[in-house]
């Protein structure tokens, strides 16, 4: 009688509460601190209690869980959680097309002057850690200081604080992203280099306290989500080699 063979299934994943990025461990130690005087050594009950409630929101912000990112030539994932507020065909920012005339594709930029952009934004109750929608090098960094407007007005990709990325794919492909600092969020952090070699999904940064990321697809890349559609960072995807242009989709 012949044997069948057991497939090698991987282990079952399991739930675990997500760890907090070291970032916030200061801003957590120092809510705690003031709770612990005002709650118990100055006896302010209330004011204790809502600064235990701040301290809560604090470490619940800087959460950081792990995140399993889908394998596969021609995908971008999803740079940053949160709700996809737009999609729209715009001018790439000259800071991602190249030097600073704006040439295409010098000094690690990309190559081309329009683009699909989408952006993903970040309520003050999303993951707010980072990651890059491909495998690559970090090919051109660019910060700019501006504004801190409503991330999810359009013009925040012009006139707010930003900083922009290019990871570049071992076969050329180019992809420009950019973290925009919001109303509340007033710091931008990044975690890598220039010229530093990063994975699909990995972490490159956080922005503190509500924000937005723009991704600009290239050339020869369909977008797979919608406006008002949910992302999660490192995990969907966002767009997929083939023709031009835009899924369709209803929401309901």
């Amino acid at each position: 009688m012949p044997t069948t063979e057991t497939p090698n299934l991987p282990a079952t994943a399991k739930y675990s509460l997500p760890p907090m990025h070291p970032e916030g461990r200061k801003f957590v130690g120092a809510a705690a601190v003031a709770t612990l005087v005002v709650g118990f050594c100055l006896h302010w009950t209330t004011l204790g209690w809502l600064l235990l409630a701040l301290t809560a929101w604090i470490a619940l912000f800087f959460r950081d869980p792990a995140r399993t990112t889908p394998g596969g030539d021609g995908l971008l994932v999803s740079p940053a959680d949160g709700m996809v507020s737009m999609v729209a065909t715009v001018a790439v920012p000259r800071q991602l097309a190249g030097g600073d005339g704006g040439t295409p594709g010098a000094a690690g930029g990309l190559g081309e002057l329009v683009a699909t952009r989408v952006s993903v934004f970040m309520n003050v109750f999303d993951v707010h850690v980072n990651r890059s929608p491909l495998a690559g090098t970090v090919s051109r960094i660019a910060y700019v200081p501006g504004k801190f407007l409503n991330a999810d007005l359009d013009k925040a990709s012009d006139d707010n604080e930003r900083q922009y990325f290019v990871v570049e794919a071992a076969d050329g492909t180019r992809v420009g992203f950019t973290q925009i600092a919001g109303l509340v969020a007033r710091r931008i952090v990044r975690f890598v280099d220039l010229g530093e070699r990063v994975a699909a999904g990995q972490r490159i940064g956080l922005i503190r306290f509500g924000s937005r990321v723009d991704v600009y697809l290239p050339a020869g890349f369909a977008c797979e989500v919608l406006p008002g559609q949910r992302c999660v960072a490192g995990e969907t995807v966002i767009a997929r080699r083939g023709s031009d242009g835009v899924t369709a989709g209803t929401t309901q």
